[in-house]
């Protein structure tokens, strides 16, 4: 509102402002009852997910099971926190390794450029054009299907992605004021790069981790659907949704609820990657 008091804004951008900061709260509410939920499968466990029972073999939703019975008379709710929570761990270590991995090199080639950056961002280049879901799709044909191989699939096939937006962004940084007072006060590379720089390109750093993390959710989803993601006995939202489609008509719960937490989940991600709502967070704290 000072701003528009002081004629250096317009209605428009303040109306945006506040619409990005609307979007921010609704996903971390919808995130925020997630991480409620997947904590209760933690304090609160009556069924195991590996457990059978005969008796609920495809039973609907009812008070003893809150969302119904699988094929194997599983518990439907038990698995949905278990595959959310598979989820969840598969899509942070993903995105922690393309977030590192893509950062250190977004950082050399963008900082010193000549034929560092010439030599690696051709291999960047050729990467970043082949979908991340197929490199990690083929990555994990030819490793074999496990929890651990889906990490490192999809962790490698977003660092592309890091790269080539750290690379601008440190890029544009390293000939700005601040960089060469650092320079002229001795302040060694390794300084300037991680201690200078990387703070002031963290918004869009933040805003890239959503949108990995969102790209690997769907990315694990679909590697399960396909039956080489993680493997059963173990919960995993797409797994669940690719077992209940044969069912659908007989027992439509068994694919509803596993996706409508995808769904939110995604929701969730989205709105807080979206609108440059981190940018918003962190001004407001500063």
């Amino acid at each position: 509102m000072r701003r528009l008091i002081r004629g250096r804004g317009s209605p428009n951008s303040f109306m945006m402002k506040k619409k990005s900061n609307v979007q921010f709260y609704i996903g971390l509410g919808i995130l925020g009852t997630l991480g409620l939920f997947m904590l209760l499968g933690l304090l609160y466990h009556p069924y195991d997910s590996t457990q059978i029972d005969t008796a609920a073999k495809l039973a609907a939703p009812d008070f003893k099971h809150w969302f119904g019975g699988d094929k194997f008379g599983r518990d439907i709710f038990t698995r949905v926190q278990e595959g959310l929570r598979t989820s969840v761990l598969i899509a942070f270590l993903s995105t922690l390794i393309g977030t590192v991995g893509g950062t250190v090199i977004g950082a050399l080639t963008g900082f010193y450029g000549k034929w560092i950056d010439e030599a690696v961002m051709r291999v960047i280049d050729v990467l970043f054009a082949i979908p991340s879901i197929l490199l990690a799709l083929v990555f994990v044909s030819l490793s074999g299907s496990s929890m651990f191989n889906v990490v490192a699939a999809l962790g490698i096939a977003v660092i592309p992605s890091f790269a080539k937006m750290m690379r601008t962004e440190f890029k544009e940084q390293r000939s700005l004021e601040y960089v060469q007072a650092a320079k002229l006060m001795g302040a060694s590379d390794l300084r300037i790069l991680f201690v200078h720089i990387l703070p002031n390109v963290m918004p869009t750093l933040i805003n890239c981790m959503f949108i990995s993390f969102n790209n690997c959710v769907l990315a694990e989803a679909g590697l399960s659907y396909l039956g080489i993601g993680v493997q059963p006995p173990q919960a995993s939202l797409g797994g669940m949704i690719s077992e209940g489609q044969a069912y659908l008509k007989a027992a439509p719960f068994y694919v509803f609820f596993p996706g409508f937490v995808m769904v939110l989940l995604l929701i969730g991600l989205g709105l807080i990657s979206d609108g440059n709502a981190w940018t918003f967070v962190i001004r407001k704290k500063k």
